[in-house]
């Protein structure tokens, strides 16, 4: 099955889950999972929240950023992934010049 994001119309969200600036979302949900591409343009983030529920894969596509996680900072770039086990919190920030590119797999069940 071939999921087109190149297709479909990001949803931007303003200060998504309580970050600066907006997040530019394209989503595919089958109720199992939300399979997310996403851009964050320069000094914008998704806010710190928790994974009380489920869990979340973020793979860079391109771009750089970091992640708090554990309380503390990791610094991501193309090619880096982060895994947000359930139970646990992160936010994602660019505190770059450039876009911040990233896909994200989010089981729902």
């Amino acid at each position: 099955m071939l999921i087109d994001f190149k297709n479909m119309t990001a949803n931007v969200i303003k200060n998504f889950k309580g970050g600066e600036k907006e997040a530019a979302l394209k989503i595919y949900d089958d109720n199992q999972n939300k399979i997310i591409c996403g851009k964050l343009i320069p000094g914008a983030s998704i806010g710190l929240h928790t994974h009380e529920t489920d869990c979340e894969i973020i793979y860079i596509l391109s771009g750089k950023g970091k992640v708090l996680y554990g309380g503390k900072y990791e610094i991501v770039s193309a090619g880096d992934c982060h895994y947000c086990p359930n139970g646990h919190s992160h936010s994602l920030i660019n505190d770059s010049e450039d876009d911040l590119i990233f896909f994200a797999v989010v089981p729902t069940k």
